[in-house]
C-alpha cells in the first residue's frame, strides 16, 4: 500500500515538473538531452520531465538598444551621436535569433559604430545636423540587411541627439547671435532711413502749406488795404492820403499789440511822440514825388506818341 503511494507521489512530481507556462508574446525554447526540440507559445504547456528542458525564452516584444557612437565630421570636428534602434525577432526565425547570435546586442552596436563612422566623416557640422534623417535611413538599411539572417527586423533608427564639443557649441552660438545681430542692425537701419524719408515729406508739406497760408494772408491783408483805400476815397480822402493813413493805424496797431505782451523785448526805433508825425510826412512827400515821377513820365510817352 505504501509503495502504491510512493508511485503515485513521484507520477504526481514528475507531471508537475512538466508542466510550465509561457508568457505572452514570449517563445519558450524546448532542448531534448541538449537539442533543439521545439518551441512552445503562450499559455500553458507540458513537457516530458526528466528528457525535455525548457533551455531559454525569447520575446517577441518590440526592443529598444541606445548606443552612444564618437566620430569625426568632415570639417574635423568630433561628436558624439546617440542612435536608438528599436528592432524584434520575427516570430518564424526564432531559432535563428536564439542559437545563431550569443550576444545581439553587441552585434547591432558594432553595425551601427560601422554605419555612422562611415556617414559621418562624409559631411561638415551643420550637415549632420540637417540630414540626421539621412543617417538614421542609413543606418536602418544596412543594419536590416544585416540582421535578417539572424532573425532581427529592424523596425526603427533614429539619430536622438548630436552633440558636439563644449566649444564648438559656444562658437557656434557666438556666429548665431552675430547673425541675428546683424539682421537686427539692418532692420534699425532701415526704419531709421524710413523715419527720416516720412520725417521730411511731413516737414516738406508742412513749408509747403505753411507758404500757402501766407501767401493767402497777404492776399487778404492786400484785399483788405484795398477797400480801405476805395472807402477813404469816397470820404475825400486821396490814395496817397489814404495809404499813409493806413500805414500809420497799422503802426499804432503794432505798438498796441507789443503793449499787450508784457514779456515782449522787442524795441522800436524811433519810438518818441513825434515819430508817427514826422514817418507820416515822410510817407506823404515820398508818395507826391512818386506821383509827379510818373505824371511827367506819362507826359514824355504822350508827346513822343504824337510826333
Amino acid at each position: 500500500m505504501i509503495g502504491t503511494y510512493i508511485i503515485i507521489f513521484i507520477a504526481v512530481v514528475l507531471l508537475v515538473s512538466g508542466l510550465f507556462t509561457v508568457k505572452q508574446q514570449t517563445i519558450a525554447i524546448i532542448e531534448r538531452f541538449g537539442k533543439f526540440q521545439s518551441t512552445r507559445n503562450s499559455g500553458l504547456q507540458l513537457k516530458i520531465p526528466l528528457v525535455d528542458k525548457v533551455s531559454g525564452r525569447v520575446s517577441l516584444r518590440v526592443q529598444q538598444l541606445d548606443v552612444i557612437v564618437e566620430t569625426k565630421t568632415k570639417d574635423d570636428v568630433f561628436v558624439h551621436l546617440k542612435i536608438s534602434v528599436q528592432f524584434l525577432i520575427r516570430p518564424d526565425h526564432v531559432y535563428d535569433a536564439f542559437y545563431k547570435l550569443q550576444n545581439p546586442h553587441e552585434q547591432i552596436t558594432a553595425f551601427i559604430f560601422d554605419v555612422v563612422r562611415a556617414e559621418v566623416p562624409k559631411m561638415i557640422l551643420d550637415d549632420v545636423f540637417e540630414k540626421k534623417e539621412e543617417i538614421a535611413l542609413a543606418i536602418q538599411r544596412d543594419l536590416k540587411q544585416a540582421m535578417l539572417d539572424y532573425g532581427y527586423d529592424i523596425i526603427k533608427a533614429l539619430v536622438t541627439d548630436i552633440d558636439p564639443d563644449e566649444k564648438v557649441k559656444i562658437a557656434m552660438n557666438r556666429i548665431n547671435a552675430a547673425d541675428r545681430e546683424k539682421i537686427a542692425a539692418q532692420h534699425e537701419g532701415d526704419a531709421q532711413r524710413i523715419l527720416i524719408v516720412e520725417r521730411a515729406k511731413a516737414e516738406a508739406e508742412s513749408k509747403r502749406l505753411q507758404g500757402k497760408g501766407i501767401a493767402d494772408q497777404r492776399r487778404e491783408i492786400a484785399r483788405g488795404l484795398e477797400e480801405s483805400v476805395v472807402v477813404l476815397n469816397r470820404a475825400g480822402i486821396n490814395s496817397q492820403e489814404a495809404s499813409a493813413l493806413i500805414i500809420i493805424t497799422q503802426h499804432y496797431d503794432t505798438l498796441q499789440s507789443i503793449g499787450a505782451d508784457t514779456k515782449s523785448n522787442l524795441i522800436l526805433l524811433p519810438n518818441n511822440p513825434n515819430a508817427a508825425s514826422t514817418m507820416l510826412n515822410d510817407m506823404v512827400t515820398s508818395l507826391v514825388a512818386a506821383n509827379k515821377i510818373n505824371e511827367s513820365s506819362h507826359e514824355e510817352v504822350t508827346k513822343k506818341s504824337k510826333k
